[in-house]
């Protein structure tokens, strides 16, 4: 009897042990709702951009909106997209004029965290200039906050990318990294992108497999680590500015936005569908 109350004690002590180690969710959206989750997102409206950006962000169905059947693209409980419009002369409440609108997410003030592994499974458009991203970005001014940018694209299907910036490490940043993808596959398939972030380390993971670590070490050799405060979340679809650019050249008709990209926009075919996003911890 006292062996078979030891196994058991055991065994609850292990079950016990095995739950503790288990990421708990955080926070999780699979965009199953009819409309977005105002607890949990806000909507940016902005007239000024970064970047030399070509969009204004606004909060309408044209840019945002929940998606089902075969507009998701295989997401099962359907999906968030966010999708460029053409506009032209769109002119925002501060008298700034764009020829395009898009969407930008941001959970700041209603998600925020510090530590874990943030995912979202993401399927994109291709076409130069095209900037969708999924990042995290710190309350403050940046780059002191911290920005890690999780998935980054402009366009090019052949490869994704990540980034951090901060104090002595922003725009130009050391702490980038190309992830290329295998022949046969592209942005414009569903790929999960994913961050690990613990108090002294960076994994950056698609698909699950690592293709990237930061550690403080390294960081600290630039300036300061600014990753012990918490973060939100950041889903948006930018257009052309000076990254694109960098990368495709194109200076006609917009910066770093190409004629065939603006056809492509003009079509309703650059789209950014997000199935779910995820934040668990341990």
């Amino acid at each position: 009897m006292r062996a078979w109350s030891l196994s058991v004690a055991v065994a609850i002590g292990l079950g016990a042990a095995l739950a503790a180690s288990q990421p708990s969710v955080v926070f999780f959206d699979d965009f199953s709702a009819p409309e977005l989750d105002r607890s949990a997102w806000g909507v940016i409206v902005t007239g000024r951009t970064v970047n030399d950006e070509q969009q204004a962000y606004i909060d309408s169905p044209e840019t945002i909106r929940m998606v089902r059947g075969t507009e998701a693209e295989g997401a099962v409980n359907g999906a968030l997209e966010l999708r460029p419009t053409f506009s032209p002369g769109f002119t925002t409440p501060e008298g700034r004029s764009f020829d395009f609108i898009s969407g930008r997410l941001e959970s700041r003030g209603k998600v925020e965290f510090t530590y874990g592994t943030v995912s979202a499974r993401i399927r994109l458009s291709a076409g130069a200039g095209l900037w969708p991203a999924f990042w995290t970005l710190g309350t403050g001014r940046w780059p002191d906050t911290g920005e890690m940018d999780i998935m980054e694209n402009v366009g090019d299907p052949s490869w994704t990318n990540m980034a951090l910036h901060g104090p002595g490490y922003s725009g130009n940043t050391p702490f980038a990294k190309r992830r290329p993808f295998a022949p046969g596959h592209d942005v414009t398939a569903w790929h999960i992108y994913s961050m690990i972030w613990a108090p002294s380390r960076f994994t950056f993971l698609v698909d699950d497999a690592p293709f990237y670590e930061v550690d403080r070490t390294a960081v600290e050799e630039r300036g300061r680590w600014a990753y012990d405060n918490p973060k939100f979340l950041i889903l948006n679809f930018a257009l052309g500015g000076q990254y694109p650019q960098s990368v495709n050249k194109v200076a006609e008709p917009y910066h770093g936005l190409p004629a065939s990209t603006v056809e492509l926009v003009k079509a309703g075919q650059a789209r950014m569908l997000v199935d779910w996003v995820r934040v668990t911890a341990r």
